[in-house]
């Protein structure tokens, strides 16, 4: 069966994951590069959060759950549910939101998505030494694989992948190593630049 899918989101938000899971999977969709908080964005979603993932017209939020319905519903970038592999899968899934986009979502909240009066400066040192501590934790946990699956590109690298973009503009620097090595990797994905092309 054939869905309408159509992503709504600015392409510098998570958004990007939406993207380029359908470019991964060579999927038809329409895009509209509407901000958080628009008119267009909260008569879907009222809380103004991006992206919003429209499916035969009806809205459905948060990447990470769009992205791992996308790649369980066609079969691909995951390992099925159910078996020990999707187990560790999810683990890294988990330790790719928790660990690295909180860190960066939290010096994102307090650097222009809180009012002024809520924005704390301290806060960013304290953001940058979370980062660094789980990007030595990944190094940890990669070890010598090409993806942190092994072999078989999965959702949590879409994740890692996508942070490690997010990173730079935001004042993080990103490890040297096995792990700067593993991003630049991840993000040399021809889907990745289909998506930002078309995001444009």
């Amino acid at each position: 069966m054939t869905h309408g899918y159509k992503v709504i989101g600015n392409p510098k938000s998570r958004a990007m994951r939406v993207l380029w899971v359908l470019e991964e999977l060579g999927l038809d969709y329409d895009f509209s590069p509407d901000p958080p908080h628009s008119d267009a964005v909260r008569a879907l979603n009222p809380e103004g959060k991006v992206p919003v993932f429209l499916m035969d017209g009806e809205p459905f939020t948060d990447s990470v759950a769009i992205i791992q319905y996308l790649a369980d519903t066609h079969g691909s970038l995951t390992f099925p549910a159910g078996t020990r592999e999707r187990l560790r899968q999810d683990g890294f899934t988990q330790f790719a939101v928790e660990e690295v986009d909180g860190a960066l979502w939290t010096r994102s909240k307090h650097a222009f998505v809180y009012p002024p009066e809520k924005r704390l400066a301290e806060i960013k040192p304290l953001a940058i030494w979370e980062f660094d501590r789980a990007m030595k934790t990944l190094e940890r946990r990669l070890g010598d694989r090409e993806f942190v699956m092994g072999d078989r590109f999965t959702i949590p690298d879409i994740i890692l992948g996508h942070c490690g973009g997010w990173a730079v503009p935001a004042g993080f620097n990103l490890p040297d190593g096995p792990v700067g090595d593993y991003l630049a990797r991840v993000r040399s994905r021809p889907a990745l630049r289909r998506a930002m092309k078309r995001a444009v």
